[in-house]
């Protein structure tokens, strides 16, 4: 089989126009500004309107992401969503996302891996066209995590957002910057530590469930952030160590946006001067598989990413979840 190299081929992203800043939500719980400010970095996130779904801020991101890539939804061959909240359990929100945006010829599935959600749809899209299954591969990192947050518990509620990215992924020339390799992993022993207890199939819906308000995002917050410290610094040592890197070689750090102190341990970790970091959480809370995406576009816009850069993604999230890809820049 040959291996075709792949790139980046357009970026876009959406978030819903409603703001939830830190002042109103000192209106729904016991909380403060400072005391978000202080754990977290957040200053507001963007939440959707009622009825809204995931393929509803997955779509506008798509279509032009499709354009930039100077492609119709009809050449993509394929599409993965990252989400944790799909519209429906199922059809999966890939299927609903097919036929909105036109994607006659292509064929795909939804993926399941929380906060590192873009990541490993990268990582899928990725491989769907370097094996020359497809030409065209759009890759979505999207959650509408405001329809599973308990807005009575403080610990919870202040840290998420809405919002979507999307990529189109295609062959690139062979002077072209490209994709260049990736690591994940996954710890089942940490699933309790960041949950949603009910709505599967261990606990179906029932009215004890929902009484108990276990069809909401459950943390174990200490937990979760020891993890998370320890594991993206070194899986982004281990990926940048099996190419002879270092942080001094690279261009742009992108890590998951959940919270800027395990961000700022990350870079710190791997050698990175605060300039290679992009920290825009501030803004947009922790959209899951979102958060990446609207990171790089937020760097790409502040001119912070350009054509060339090599890049480093990285991602934690519930299950646990570990990912990282290592890129060229190719926009």
């Amino acid at each position: 089989m040959v291996i075709r190299p792949v790139k980046v081929a357009g970026l876009s992203t959406f978030v819903p126009p409603h703001v939830l800043t830190n002042d109103d939500l000192e209106k729904l719980v016991e909380t403060s500004n400072e005391w978000i400010l202080q754990r977290t970095g957040i200053k507001e996130r963007h939440i959707v309107d009622p009825g809204m779904a995931t393929s509803d801020i997955a779509e506008p991101a798509a279509r032009a992401a499709i354009a930039e890539a100077g492609l119709t939804p009809a050449d993509i061959g394929f599409i993965v969503v990252g989400t944790t909240t799909p519209d429906t359990v199922f059809p999966s929100t890939a299927c609903v996302l097919q036929a909105k945006i036109g994607a006659t010829k292509a064929w795909g599935f939804d993926l399941g891996a929380a906060c590192s959600g873009f990541t490993y749809s990268l990582t899928v899209g990725w491989k769907m066209v370097a094996s020359g299954a497809v030409d065209h591969a759009l890759v979505i990192g999207a959650d509408v995590m405001s329809s599973i947050i308990d807005y009575t518990d403080r610990s919870t509620c202040v840290l998420f957002g809405d919002g979507a990215g999307a990529v189109v992924l295609s062959v690139a020339a062979p002077d072209e910057p490209c994709l260049i390799d990736f690591l994940h992993e996954i710890d089942g022993h940490g699933g309790p530590s960041l949950c949603m207890p009910a709505g599967g199939s261990r606990r179906p819906a029932s009215h004890e469930t929902v009484d108990q308000r276990q069809h909401y995002v459950k943390q174990d917050g200490a937990a979760v952030f020891k993890f998370a410290v320890k594991k993206s610094g070194e899986i982004a040592q281990r990926l940048l160590e099996r190419h002879g890197l270092t942080g001094a070689d690279l261009d742009l750090f992108v890590s998951h946006q959940a919270n800027r102190r395990i961000i700022e341990a990350t870079a710190e970790r791997i050698g990175l001067a605060p300039e290679k970091v992009i920290i825009n959480l501030e803004r947009f809370g922790n959209t899951t598989a979102g958060t990446i995406p609207l990171a790089l576009a937020d760097a790409r816009t502040d001119g912070r990413l350009k054509r060339g850069d090599l890049v480093l993604l990285t991602s934690v999230g519930a299950g646990f979840t570990v990912g990282s890809v290592l890129l060229r820049w190719s926009l």
